[in-house]
């Protein structure tokens, strides 16, 4: 199952340790699903994580290294508008290019489309409830 993860998931993932979000992501390190992202997703989450969290650079170089050991990193190209938040339409994009299952995320504009071509797109809570019952 391929999934892409919105970046308020990795944001909730590792700036708020200990929660759902980083529950999925460690299932993906062990690889219970295909992790896809994109360069536009990661680049986005480390700017929210400099400005909002004040992470040093450092620190965001550690999550772009560990996100890339884990997820395949596509490079996607602006060409999507289905919402009206363009930085959505590149979790769309990435969805697309990928031919994801999932997307995750907590995004209400994104999960009130509930389906993209192929793609689902679902809560954490419910996409951590169907991959503990797989």
């Amino acid at each position: 199952m391929r999934v892409v993860f919105d970046t308020n998931i990795f944001i909730s993932a590792f700036a708020i340790p200990g929660g759902n979000a980083e529950e999925a992501y460690l299932q993906a390190i062990q690889g219970t699903f295909e992790l896809v992202t994109s360069v536009t997703i990661l680049t986005e989450t480390a700017g929210i994580l400099r400005t909002k969290f004040e992470w040093a650079d450092d620190k965001i170089e550690q999550f772009l290294q560990s996100v890339s050991r884990v997820a395949t990193v596509l490079k996607t190209h602006p060409h999507l508008h289905v919402v009206q938040d363009e930085a959505d339409n590149r979790i769309l994009e990435c969805a697309q290019l990928a031919r994801a299952d999932y997307i995750v995320t907590g995004d209400r504009h994104l999960l009130a489309l509930q389906r993209h071509e192929q793609t689902t797109l679902i809560s954490l809570a419910d996409f951590l409830a169907l991959i503990r019952k797989a």
